[in-house]
Order: structure tokens, then C-alpha cells, then sequence
């Protein structure tokens, strides 16, 4: 790992699902996560990041590292940039403060980094998802590590965040990929269709209404 962290890390609840290497910015404007940022940032620390359910919090979720505070307002609110360092499982959820902190087991990948044909499908499901939603060619693959693949698509796409959240808890870039092609071969044809009906509609989708 190289970088020692500790078992105990603030957690901060919220409806994302935060990937390893994606970047998140943050509007921060309670007081517990104005305290929690100044207290990262003070020791170079990272926080949690849950997806934050109808009953409670998701198990596993992903530390957040602090890259630039963008803004600072005269209230002590803040919009920082964030990006996804390592996926985590609570493993004891400590929610007697106003924050939360949580007793976590760092989660490592394990088995195989992906076969040639599978990648190959993944990254054309996500080119075709990428156009139809984008109209425009995702640009962001090149120079992605291999075992980083599943990951960067996942947090591109505006996908279903249980699906998001299900591709995080994955412990090997193989099965990440195998669910990702799953998911995507799924909501290409949704998309296809959304299209078709935009177009139908005069072309710039507010024909519906």
C-alpha cells in the first residue's frame, strides 16, 4: 500500500458512489464536515465515503483525499475537490457524534486483472453508452491502467447508483468488468431509444413536455 491509514476515519454520508481515482467535488457546508476537512487537511489524512441508503449506510465505500480547497467562503463553507483513493468495509460504525467515524478493513483486489476479449467489449459498450449520452467520444481511456478500467467507466457514466455501488464492491477487475459489460449491454438499448424519441420530438429533447 505504501501509505499507512488508520482503522478509524471519519465517514461522511452522501447519495454518491465514490470510485478509486474519480474525482468528486464537494460543496461543505455543516459544521461536522467543515471541522472534518480542516482536520484532513491538517494532517494529510482522508475521509469516507458512503453511499447513504433509504435505511442507513452502504458497507463498503471508498477514502476520500482532499486535493484542493477551490473556494473558502467567509462562513467557513467550502467547495473542495476530492478524489477516490481505496475501497474500505465498515466493519464497527461508531454514529453516537454528529459524525460519523467507522472501524474499517481496507479492501484489497484479488484474482485476475480482466481477459482481452471481455475488455474489448467493455470498452465498446462504453464507447456506444458514452456517444448516446454524450453525443461525443469518451476520450478518457487512454493511458488508463488496465486494472483501473472498470473503475473509470463506472464513475463516467451517469449510472444507477446501486450499480455503481455493486461495481465498488468487486474484488477483482475481471468480475468488475463482467458486471460492467452486464450493465451496460442492459441500458444501451434504453438509451437508443431515448435517443430515437428526442429526435422524433424535434431534435433537442423538450418536445415532450
Amino acid at each position: 500500500m505504501g501509505i499507512m491509514r488508520p482503522e478509524r476515519i471519519p465517514l461522511f454520508p452522501l447519495n454518491v458512489v465514490l470510485l478509486p481515482g474519480a474525482s468528486l467535488p464537494l460543496h461543505i457546508f455543516e459544521p461536522r464536515y467543515k471541522e472534518m476537512v480542516k482536520d484532513c487537511l491538517e494532517e494529510k489524512s482522508e475521509f469516507g465515503m458512503l453511499l447513504a441508503l433509504p435505511k442507513g449506510v452502504a458497507k463498503v465505500g471508498c477514502t476520500a483525499e482532499i486535493l484542493e480547497v477551490v473556494k473558502s467562503y467567509n462562513d467557513g463553507r467550502m467547495d473542495i475537490v476530492t478524489v477516490g483513493r481505496i475501497p474500505f468495509r465498515v466493519v464497527e460504525l461508531f454514529s453516537e457524534n454528529p459524525l460519523w467515524e467507522g472501524q474499517v478493513d481496507y479492501l484489497e483486489d484479488r484474482g485476475a486483472s480482466g481477459n482481452p476479449v471481455l475488455q474489448r467489449q467493455l470498452v465498446e459498450l462504453y464507447e456506444a453508452c458514452h456517444t448516446l449520452l454524450f453525443e461525443d467520444y469518451p476520450k478518457n481511456l487512454e493511458g488508463a491502467p488496465i486494472e483501473e478500467l472498470s473503475y473509470r467507466i463506472t464513475s463516467t457514466l451517469p449510472m444507477d447508483l446501486l450499480w455503481k455501488q455493486q461495481i465498488l464492491e468487486l474484488r477483482s477487475e475481471e468480475d468488475r468488468q463482467e458486471r460492467l459489460v452486464g450493465y451496460l449491454r442492459e441500458w444501451a438499448p434504453h438509451l437508443q431509444n431515448s435517443k430515437v424519441m428526442k429526435q422524433r420530438a424535434g431534435g433537442n429533447g423538450h418536445g415532450l413536455n
